[in-house]
């Protein structure tokens, strides 16, 4: 018997007619930024879904399976939560540019700008700067349409994007100074910004760390700002948040990380990439400690990913929620909307 619900499901005939423009839509975004990649020499490339490890970050979250080889006995093996790891053996290989459109899949997301499995682009180049990839992606934004929306927010593509640091913007949209949390060397004070918080009024729980801080700070106050008229380039996080990406070469407190921002929606996230094989184990490390600490699990590190790292050459990555771009490119209000078949539930 049908479900009660059924009439709206995505497969039946009136409601696939109602998104069907969206979706064609989606195909011809991607056939755009394809083209593209193609004419600046990116190969593109297919990496495997299956990995030793989904990503090695405290707070995103794989979904684990088993491998059952020919001799019977099963080992666990995780979906990807980004072919980052497994792009990033491709540069190690000798590969220059390279991007993918690969299906990723994160636990623990639903709702209107989540999917649990949903498309990511993500790109790299060798030996170029971060800096390279906040156009790429203002190309790919004005290649989707010169308009984005969502939930009333406008953004203009054809305006220069507005670049702010993380620091900056704390002290404009909270009153927040973040970088007196931060010691020269990149440790985190969290009594030093639970300090800034209560100073402006704040609510902080007393069991609070420095980064739940941050991560409320940026979610309730920051980011709803982000992207209105114009593109957010959220640039210099604190290296304390950055796993993967190199420190600025200017003040070791924050690191080569950048988001991108339209109608208060993160797009994007993009690094220099770290290389140091051996400070790359360490912040697993520490992302695995404070994973168990939160969830009671950790992952394994790659360590094949780890090895790689040691001969890849300097380059400059970024991952691209490409269905959220689409969303925003046709002004559908959830993300399911735009996603050929969408994930039961």
């Amino acid at each position: 018997m049908a479900d009660k619900n059924s009439a709206a499901a995505w497969w039946q005939p009136e409601r696939h007619a109602d998104r069907r423009g969206l979706l064609l839509e989606r195909n011809r975004i991607q056939a755009r930024i394809r083209a593209w990649l193609a004419e600046r020499d990116f190969i593109e490339v297919d990496p495997s879904a299956l990995a030793i490890s989904p990503g090695n970050e405290a707070h995103l979250h794989g979904f684990r399976t088993e491998a059952i080889g020919n001799d019977g006995l099963g080992r666990a093996m995780y979906l990807h939560t980004s072919p980052e790891f497994a792009m990033k053996k491709l540069l190690a290989a000798g590969e220059r540019r390279i991007a993918s459109f690969a299906h990723v899949w994160r636990n623990r997301e639903r709702g209107a700008l989540h999917s649990p499995e949903f498309t990511m682009l993500e790109w790299y180049r060798v030996g170029e700067s971060y800096e390279v990839l906040m156009a790429d992606m203002m190309a790919f934004c004005r290649l989707a349409g010169g308009v984005l929306q969502f939930r009333g927010a406008v953004c203009d593509t054809g305006l220069e994007p507005e670049r702010l640091s993380v620091a900056e913007a704390f002290l404009r949209y909270a009153g927040v100074d973040l970088l007196a949390s931060i010691s020269p060397d990149g440790a985190v004070l969290a009594s030093v910004l639970r300090g800034e918080l209560v100073r402006v009024g704040l609510r902080v729980a007393e069991d609070d760390t420095w980064s739940d801080m941050l991560s409320r700070v940026l979610g309730e106050l920051v980011e709803p700002h982000l992207g209105m008229g114009r593109i957010t380039i959220l640039d210099e996080y604190p290296a304390a948040e950055a796993a993967l990406a190199r420190r600025h070469p200017r003040d070791a407190r924050v690191a080569e990380r950048f988001e991108v921002y339209a109608c208060g929606v993160e797009l994007a996230n993009g690094f220099g990439e770290l290389t140091d094989a051996g400070e790359q184990r360490r912040r697993f490390g520490a992302e695995m400690d404070e994973k168990a600490r939160v969830y009671g699990e950790r992952y394994p590190l790659d360590e094949d990913f780890l090895a790689a790292l040691e001969i890849m050459p300097a380059a400059a990555g970024i991952a691209l929620g490409f269905d959220r771009l689409v969303m925003l490119a046709t002004g559908a209000p959830r993300i399911d909307d735009v996603i050929w078949a969408p994930v039961a539930g």
